[in-house]
């Protein structure tokens, strides 16, 4: 029995980005090519000590403290499943919309310093979750081949100029993360694109943090990407040889090294050669990818069944229970925006800015729904918005829709109610701010026009351009206090007469 998290018995066998349809546009490759990316998520689970063993799990200790004789492989110990990390496994499986089935621990050989035992537990051709989807924000779906539960491995350090095992005077290796346990998560090569790519990953990452499956933190290495990348003409269906780029650990490295990457294998083929399989790193110094080991095929890794661990076979009585307590999800509550009459965009802005739940009040509270979300987007991203009080909120968007405000001072009061929580009422009095009158406005028009005829001439016969000189104008003369709706009807009304 594993220390802190229970035992498996053997009876019980987680910003908008562009749209999908854009970011498959700018692939940034020469006409007539299309990108074909798949991607491998290694997510460490939340758990509190290791897959087989109790040894702690727990980034940052000093090397070579969080360890134990299972994880280390040595003589006589005997593996035992961590029932946290299985229901860990579960909850973000039926969160990425798999079957979760019967599944069999596999010893995964290899021979690295970075693996005691020589070999990896891990999961092969009968993994615990399977055939599921996940939806961007842009809607598009990506397919989940499978999500697998294994050990990590420990970390190597390479002590020379490099950095890399080739110029190294020595090599350093911690076992602390040897046997953490993870969740690998294979997608289809449904990519096609490195902005899509990115969007991918951090929903991924959104989701596995709303079930509380992982921490997803790439800076402490509990989520890393293999990127595996190919190019293919554009129109065909065929899967060309391809490159997998190993353990990328930012989404901006995803984005480059899959940009670096792909452009590499049109060089080749546009010269007249093709890529090699193999593994590649990412040197994030030198903007490029750099040939690692020919690729293993599952036959070099010689799978066999664990014979020290029994098959995981979860009722569906505990699937359901799982099932049950999961979070609203990313893709519902961005859903639940978009039926309350908000944009897509704005909907994704406010979910990734976890200011859905205030913006959702304030609407239920009679504030119009596209402006609220118009100010989550563009003026609330900022320290304390989510302890703005929804029904002030509210009100503060009811008094501009009603015209008690223009646009500039709604701006205004809402940056004070952040810092103060005052009501909005109370801070636009005491600035000053009211409606102006129309009449005002048209008389102060009048004499804008009368002092700028040149311009006025060309507005008039077109050059639409002039509506933001005119427009400035008027916000210069009022102090910004003038209402830009109420300016562009007077100034279509004055043209068109």
């Amino acid at each position: 029995m594993t220390d802190v998290d229970q035992p498996v018995s053997s009876t019980m066998l987680s910003a908008w980005e562009v749209a999908s349809d854009v970011a498959r546009e700018e692939s940034h490759l020469p006409d007539g090519w299309e990108m074909v990316i798949g991607l491998e998520v290694h997510a460490e689970l939340a758990t509190a000590t290791k897959m087989f063993s109790p040894a702690k799990n727990h980034f940052g200790s000093d090397p070579n403290t969080n360890v134990h004789p299972v994880c280390l492989g040595l003589p006589g110990t005997l593996p035992v499943v961590n029932g946290k990390a299985v229901e860990h496994s579960i909850r973000l499986g039926l969160a990425l919309n798999c079957h979760v089935q019967r599944c069999v621990f596999a010893r995964k050989n290899y021979f690295y310093p970075d693996m005691p035992k020589d070999y990896q537990i891990s999961q092969y051709d009968r993994p615990l979750n399977i055939n599921g989807w996940l939806e961007l924000a842009s809607g598009h779906r990506i397919g989940i081949e499978r999500a697998h539960m294994e050990e990590d491995t420990g970390k190597s350090t390479h002590v020379g100029e490099s950095g890399r095992i080739h110029d190294a005077g020595y090599s350093l290796v911690d076992y602390n993360r040897a046997g953490v346990p993870l969740l690998e998560i294979v997608s289809h090569p449904d990519i096609r694109g490195p902005e899509e790519a990115k969007e991918y990953v951090a929903e991924l990452q959104r989701i596995m943090i709303a079930v509380g499956a992982s921490d997803g933190k790439f800076e402490e290495g509990s989520l890393r990407v293999d990127a595996n990348v190919s190019v293919r003409p554009a129109g065909s269906d065929e899967l060309r040889t391809r490159c997998e780029i190993k353990n990328v650990n930012s989404l901006r490295s995803l984005g480059r090294a899959i940009q670096y990457e792909t452009q590499r294998h049109v060089d080749l083929y546009l010269a007249g050669d093709k890529p090699v399989q193999e593994t590649r790193h990412w040197d994030e110094e030198g903007g490029r990818t750099r040939a690692g080991r020919s690729k293993e095929q599952a036959e070099d890794y010689r799978y066999f069944p664990d014979p020290d661990l029994v098959p995981v076979d979860p009722s569906q009585e505990w699937i359901e229970e799982i099932r049950a307590s999961l979070p609203v999800l990313p893709r519902e509550r961005r859903q639940r925006l978009v039926d309350a009459g908000g944009s897509a965009e704005n909907a994704a802005l406010a979910v990734e800015r976890e200011l859905d739940t205030l913006a959702l009040s304030a609407i239920e509270a009679g504030a119009e729904p596209a402006r609220t979300l118009t100010h989550v987007a563009n003026n609330l991203a900022v320290e304390g918005a989510a302890d703005l009080d929804p029904a002030k909120f509210a009100d503060l968007v009811k008094l501009e829709t009603g015209g008690g405000l223009t646009a500039t001072q709604a701006k205004t009061v809402l940056a004070d109610m952040v810092e103060s929580g005052r009501a909005p009422a109370e801070i636009a009095a005491e600035r000053g701010f009211e409606a102006m009158d129309t009449s005002e406005l048209e008389g102060m028009l009048d004499q804008i026009i009368a002092d700028n005829p040149d311009e006025w001439g060309r507005f008039c016969e077109g050059e639409a351009k002039l509506q933001g000189f005119f427009t400035g104008q008027i916000m210069k003369a009022t102090k910004g206090q003038a209402d830009g709706k109420v300016i562009a009807q007077l100034l279509a009304q004055k043209s068109s007469g």
